[in-house]
């Protein structure tokens, strides 16, 4: 307001003086701001009103103020007292001890990931296939270390995302993509590579912010979709290329499906004779039972889901 034009000042200039009264105390003083002619000159405006005698200090001791803003802290000038350790709880030389070993896990599933990319790019599929493998071990060591050893963390859960993006949000669509080119037109492989690697994203940071189900996944975890592919990659389905690219599409869709999905634990406990099946498919033919194994294991989230809204 102090750098508005002269029709400003002459609308909205208060000036407020203080004078004593007889009684000793103060008043106000509010001079109302006339009107001014356009031939009137600029120096009766100003002293009819004092304003020459104002000071800076008086017109920002009358200037309002907003009460909705309050001071702001910058962010560096947080104490560092207030950052979050990495490790809760006791932090003795063991617990780091572990809490190192964890971690150093989770990096080795980064690292084989980004190995699995080099060697896609050099053509050599099935070692990067190999890789991936290593890289669901790995992923699946982690977790069950750190719920062990008592060193389990938030840092340690980001730091499983991250690389679980970097393996198989990133480099297994990668060594599928290198597998698929020559079979199919690279546009098709290109998009469905894409797209698993959107999903898994998706899957993933969802994830991170979802209640946790100790029963079953909300979606096909990312881990199992890697290994899916991975395996794809190792075995060779004897299946057209356009077959495999809806397959790969497939996958990811299913991956950030609300459908049901049990997790290996539940899995594992299931009767030995509930095994006997694919294990003796496995000896026939490795392929249509994995394949089997694939399409059964993606059939049941539908299947339960559809079970637990009571219509079949």
């Amino acid at each position: 307001m102090r750098r508005g034009g002269a029709f400003a000042r002459q609308v909205l200039l208060v000036r407020v003086a203080r004078r004593d009264d007889e009684r000793g105390g103060t008043t106000a003083t509010v001079l109302r701001p006339e009107h001014r002619y356009p031939g009137e000159s600029r120096a009766p405006f100003r002293s009819r009103y004092g304003f020459d005698r104002l000071t800076e200090a008086e017109i920002e001791s009358v200037a309002p103020v907003s009460p909705a803003l309050g001071p702001i802290t910058p962010v560096d000038d947080v104490s560092p007292s207030m950052a979050i350790p990495l490790l809760p709880g006791e932090r003795t030389l063991g617990r780091r001890f572990k809490f190192a070993l964890v971690n150093g896990c989770t990096l080795a599933s980064l690292t084989l990931g980004m190995l699995a990319i080099f060697l896609a790019m050099r053509g050599d599929e099935r070692t990067a296939a190999f890789c991936l493998i290593a890289c669901v071990v790995f992923d699946g060591l982690d977790g069950a270390l750190a719920r062990k050893l008592g060193v389990a963390s938030p840092f340690g859960a980001q730091m499983d995302s991250l690389a679980d993006m970097c393996s198989f949000g990133l480099a297994a669509p990668v060594v599928v993509y290198a597998s698929l080119s020559g079979s199919v037109s690279t546009p098709a492989a290109a998009v469905a590579c894409a797209l698993v690697a959107a999903c898994a994203a998706i899957r993933l940071a969802r994830f991170n912010v979802s209640p946790k189900d100790g029963r079953f996944f909300c979606g096909v975890p990312t881990t199992m979709a890697a290994a899916v592919l991975a395996l794809v990659v190792l075995i060779g389905l004897p299946v057209p290329g356009t077959v495999q690219v809806a397959g790969v599409g497939l996958l990811a869709f299913a991956m950030v499906s609300s459908f049901p999905y049990a997790k290996l634990a539940r899995l594992v406990k299931l009767p030995p004779w509930v095994w006997l099946a694919p294990v003796i498919g496995a000896l026939v033919d490795v392929r249509l039972t994995f394949a089997l194994l694939v399409v059964g294991y993606l059939a049941s989230g539908p299947l339960l889901w559809w079970r637990q809204r009571g219509t079949i």
